[in-house]
């Protein structure tokens, strides 16, 4: 079955850190641009990052720029997003998605998987 899977939400202070796997299933990521979105509740869906297929490329918004980091291990089959600093507006259901253009195309753009989101939820 050809599918995305992410892991590692979970409950963290202000001020922490979560490390999201985007694991692919049936399929290698190698040919494709992987981002990461969020969505809180009542708010719309927003990307958070983007990789491109050969790694070289990345894209953060203001919002999380400096405190989020992605990278791919194409061993692994895995795309991570390292966020640090973390605060309670992070709180949100974030998902991967990977599209076979080099790119990204924003949050409401074309993409061939999307995974089922894993829960972020910044509170003390």
């Amino acid at each position: 079955q050809l599918q995305l899977v992410e892991s590692g939400g979970g409950l963290v202070q202000p001020g922490g850190s979560l490390r999201l796997s985007c694991a692919a299933s049936g399929f290698t990521l190698d040919y494709y641009a992987i981002g990461w979105f969020r969505q809180a509740p009542g708010k719309e869906r927003e990307g958070v990052s983007c990789i491109s297929s050969s790694g070289g490329s990345t894209h953060y918004p203001d919002s999380v720029k400096g405190r989020f980091t992605i990278s791919r291990d194409k061993d692994k089959n895995t795309v991570y997003l390292q966020m640090n600093s973390l605060k309670p507006e992070d709180t949100a259901v974030y998902y991967c998605a990977a599209t076979r253009e080099y790119f990204c195309s924003g949050p409401r753009g074309d993409y061939d998987f999307w995974g089922q989101g894993t829960q972020v939820t910044v509170s003390s």
